[in-house]
């Protein structure tokens, strides 16, 4: 076997491994001052999906590339999966804040708050979201999911996703300070497990842009994040917004068993 051969054969793996270590390398380049703020803030992003570009091309050329950007080209999808993914982790957060009233016996105002943030802010987590939907759904995600069921897949790339953000929670820098890296482990599992959840029904890479946009979004106009709204808020939300996930899949299972039982039964579907 050649090496194209190999990198062929093993592409997503390769990626996979690539990623984490590069982001090692560009975090400890900031840490030693070699690169600005700004640079440091999208440059992480650009360099994961410039690897994984220059990766495919040499594997499968242009048509590749043109295949991984094609799922942000679909948009005639119901637009059920639109309002999903718009309200969906703002849901979770007013729950979390829900919650967090009632176990201290306030009003829920007292905790929920929105918080201001600049225009070039949302530009540049939108700019994030976009980089990230790209790198770790439109290929990764979908690369998994011809091997392994797409719930799995999530969760194998949920691993490497945490791997290639532990060093910027490391550093505190690009991200909001003092996330604990294991409710961090946690919310990227659920964070995964919905962006798979939204891609497998609709195919769409503008819906789960949505998705993540939002996420990003509620990030920073919510108090929910260890600096603003305390590491137990962050936790409880990653742990719920995890359990709807698996409560969505597990739905999704529930559903399509008996409609298989059905359709067994009245012998439009072979027993084995």
């Amino acid at each position: 076997m050649n090496l194209k051969a190999f990198v062929k054969k093993y592409e997503i793996w390769i990626f996979l491994v690539l990623g984490p270590l590069s982001n090692i390398i560009f975090v400890q380049a900031r840490i030693h001052d070699l690169m600005s703020r700004s640079m440091y803030n999208t440059g992480r992003f650009c360099l994961l999906l410039f690897i994984l570009i220059c990766l495919i091309k040499y594997t499968r050329g242009n048509e590749g590339i043109r295949d991984l950007f094609k799922p942000m080209l679909k948009w005639k999808v119901h637009p059920k999966w639109f309002f999903l993914c718009l309200i969906f982790p703002t849901t979770i957060a007013t729950i979390t804040l829900l919650l967090k009233a009632l176990y201290y016996d306030v009003e829920y105002s007292t905790f929920f708050t929105l918080i201001t943030t600049s225009l070039r802010g949302y530009i540049a987590n939108f700019v994030w979201a976009f980089l990230g939907e790209v790198v770790w759904v439109s290929y990764c995600i979908r690369q998994l999911s011809k091997i392994v069921k797409p719930l799995y897949a999530s969760q194998i790339i949920a691993v490497f996703w945490t791997l290639w953000f532990i060093p910027i929670l490391i550093l505190g820098e690009g991200t909001f300070p003092e996330i604990p890296i294991l409710p961090a482990f946690l919310f990227f599992m659920g964070l995964s497990g919905m962006c798979a959840f939204v891609y497998k029904h609709t195919k769409s890479g503008l819906c789960v842009l949505l998705l993540q946009t939002m996420v990003n979004y509620t990030a920073v106009s919510l108090p929910i994040m260890p600096t603003t709204g305390g590491a137990p808020t962050y936790i409880t939300f990653a742990v719920i917004y995890f359990l709807v996930m698996l409560g969505l899949w597990g739905l999704e299972f529930l559903i399509t068993t008996s409609k298989k039982k059905e359709l067994i039964q009245s012998g439009w579907f072979p027993k084995n």
